[in-house]
């Protein structure tokens, strides 16, 4: 999508302090962190939200849940544990309108974050 803030980080466009890539996701430190490690996974096509996965698109969302275990350890949150949360929607507290998912750690989380 031309005007979508993640795309643009995508191709370059936009600066961000990368933590993995491969051929079908991207994932980066969030620039307005909620926990000591933040970082954004998303897929590389552009899908607005959840609520637009479908059967033609499932693989991009697979291949992004695949690779967040494999961050989470390289991050050092897999032994303690972490939080992945997806908003959906303006009511839902989705900012930017490319479906992307927050690993979440570093510390003890609160209840109320999720």
């Amino acid at each position: 999508m031309e005007n979508c803030l993640f795309c643009k980080i995508i191709a370059g466009e936009i600066p961000s302090k990368k933590v993995y890539e491969d051929e079908n996701v991207y994932a980066f430190h969030d620039i307005n962190p909620n926990a000591p490690i933040h970082v954004l996974v998303i897929p590389k096509v552009h899908i607005a939200s959840i609520q637009e996965v479908t059967e033609e698109n499932l693989s991009a969302v697979s291949a992004v849940l695949k690779v967040i275990p494999r961050i989470a350890k390289e991050l050092g949150l897999a032994e303690n544990g972490y939080r992945v949360i997806t908003n959906c929607g303006e009511d839902g507290g989705q900012s930017v309108k490319h479906l992307h998912f927050h690993i979440l750690g570093g510390k003890k989380l609160p209840v109320t974050l999720a």
